[in-house]
């Protein structure tokens, strides 16, 4: 795994997500409560971009079908047996990285 800058902090404003790129697979970058979490970019349910969804209560919601999954755990809300790969993340200045494989 490597980590790759993803982003500006500046850009991302609270209660926001973004959808980046890394070789060709995309990612869903969340700022809630304070933190910023990675998860990946495709939903479950029929490969919505999670990244172009919005934030509900520390959860992104898929634009597609509004299916929420936990910007911490990735755990769907419904079911917490199904959940998204999270991603570690580091913020250093204003820069957001993502360690992907």
């Amino acid at each position: 795994m490597s980590w790759t800058k993803v982003a500006s902090l500046s850009k991302l404003a609270p209660g926001t997500a973004i959808e980046v790129i890394v070789d060709r697979k995309p990612y869903a970058i969340c700022h809630v409560d304070g933190e910023i979490r990675a998860l990946e970019g495709v939903c479950i349910h029929r490969g919505g971009p999670l990244g172009q969804g919005t934030i509900h209560e520390g959860r992104i919601v898929c634009p597609f079908h509004m299916w929420e999954f936990d910007c911490r755990t990735g755990e769907y809300d419904y079911d917490p047996n199904l959940r998204l790969a999270t991603y570690p993340v580091k913020v250093e200045g204003d820069d957001i990285w993502i360690e992907v494989p």
